[in-house]
């Protein structure tokens, strides 16, 4: 199973033959990353629209905190949807119209959340905003693996989760003044704004993956693909090179649920699923409970934007790091030193700088550990699935990120104190440990060796990794 799911050297020899890898990262293929952080950013900012807002928006419409729960649920909902039935689009019709629909219906959804006046009302609205984010998370992840090195594949990856934190960051810091000044509605005009914002940026910045057209291989492919090498100063190719027969292999989404491809999917499944529910939990929840403990709006979203900013630190020595020491290695301390963090957020006295401190550990390994999720998944899947199983993953990841929020809400409402569901909910830490210490596959530190092919009238260099 390893052999054929972990990206082994046939289905990267294939992969580097079209995009020569072990290049310099040229400016195109950082413009193209730099896309992707900032559709990311829009992620962490809309996950945080409700976390910023909800203090609030439960005074104005007298909310308890199992109905606030069911708020962020609804958009977490929307995004496991979105990743299950609109990533696949990025296999079939192309990585950018994936991101193009998404981008339209996260604007769309946030314009409409700012005009409710009904928890009803914005709860579907956030769920039409998830089917946006869920959908666009799966293509983007997919699109930076693509047309990242390998040597820098991990970091861009870390990059793009970056994204993340830094728009939960800006988020924060902007909500503030703007709720002070216009009311919780202004911050959900501001994210709309800035979703239209990426749809001329992607048809300027971002042309189809040339690894979907190498595979589907639709009209006009072959001079497509010459267009975007051309932006990456690459000779042009005389013909497609063939996929191998471990990506040929692999061309069906219904692959990814039988054969030898079913137990590493049901691996990263159910690896996404626990780490979510920890994760969505404390992004979603930290503003409220400061709140609730008696602090002011402003200092539970300045703590979360603590926490980003640990995040943001986090991602690149993740990126940095992660040739070096290897994925699971890596992954198993972030998910344990996530755990211990929340933990420790229980139980640190109910002082302001403790808490702080707390989250900003929480916000360390919080991201960092979604930066592994987005790591392990290319490699997990061939280009012709890519897309679909990045969007099983993600969409899996979302099924805990529902469950986390909403449960949290109702251990409170049954009096569960801070200490004890924080250690609840830290609990699927211990699973992910698990499951990242036994899932199949090269995880572990690589080196690279070059190799050298003259042919398409062009010398191209092909990167394999070895153990």
């Amino acid at each position: 199973m390893a052999s054929l799911v972990m990206g082994d050297t046939p289905a990267t020899s294939f992969r580097d033959n079209i995009t020569a890898p072990e290049e310099r990262m040229t400016a195109f293929q950082i413009a193209a990353v730099g896309l992707c952080v900032a559709i990311n950013a829009l992620d962490g900012f809309d996950v945080l629209a409700v976390a910023f807002t909800a203090p609030a928006i439960s005074r104005d419409w007298g909310l308890g905190p199992a109905q606030i729960g069911g708020l962020f649920s609804a958009g977490l909902a929307g995004m496991g949807v979105g990743a299950f039935t609109i990533s696949p689009l990025g296999d079939r019709k192309g990585r950018r119209p994936a991101i193009l629909l998404c981008l339209t219906l996260l604007t769309v959804g946030m314009a409409f959340s700012a005009l409710c006046g009904s928890l009803g009302e914005l709860a579907a609205m956030r769920f039409i905003t998830g089917l946006g984010i869920g959908g666009v998370l799966a293509s983007i992840n997919t699109v930076v693996a693509e047309y990242a090195t390998a040597k820098r594949r991990s970091l861009a990856i870390a990059c793009m989760a970056l994204g993340y934190p830094i728009g939960a960051t800006l988020g924060g810091l902007a909500a503030v003044p703007l709720i002070a000044a216009f009311g919780w509605h202004s911050v959900y005009v501001l994210g709309a704004i800035l979703a239209a914002v990426m749809v001329p940026l992607v048809l300027w910045l971002l042309p189809e993956s040339v690894q979907f057209l190498s595979v589907r291989r639709p009209v006009n492919a072959l001079a497509r693909i010459n267009r975007v090498r051309a932006r990456m100063n690459r000779a042009p190719l005389d013909t497609i090179p063939m996929p191998e027969a471990a990506q040929a292999g692999q061309a069906r989404p219904l692959d990814l649920l039988r054969g030898p491809m079913l137990g590493a999917t049901a691996l990263v499944l159910l690896l996404n699923i626990s780490v979510m529910a920890t994760v969505y939990f404390t992004i979603s929840w930290t503003p409220k409970i400061l709140s609730q403990l008696g602090f002011s709006d402003s200092i539970g979203i300045y703590a979360a934007t603590m926490m980003n900013l640990a995040g943001a630190i986090g991602c690149l020595l993740f990126g940095l790091l992660a040739n070096r020491f290897g994925l699971r290695r890596l992954s198993i301390v972030t998910f344990a030193g996530m755990g211990l963090a929340l933990t420790a957020f229980g139980l640190v006295p109910a002082e302001a700088g403790a808490l702080i401190a707390a989250a900003f550990a929480a916000g360390f390994f919080l991201n960092t550990a979604i930066t592994c999720l987005y790591t392990i998944l290319p490699q997990v899947f061939a280009p012709a699935t890519r897309a679909t199983g990045t969007g099983i993953g993600l969409g899996g990841g979302r099924i805990g990120a529902v469950a986390g929020p909403y449960v949290a809400g109702l251990l409170m409402a049954a009096g569960w104190d801070r200490a004890t569901y924080c250690l609840a909910l830290a609990a699927p830490m211990l699973l992910a440990i698990v499951i990242v210490a036994v899932v199949p596959g090269k995880l572990d530190a690589t080196r690279t060796k070059t190799l050298h092919r003259t042919g398409s009238g062009a010398s191209d260099r092909l990167t394999q990794s070895a153990s």
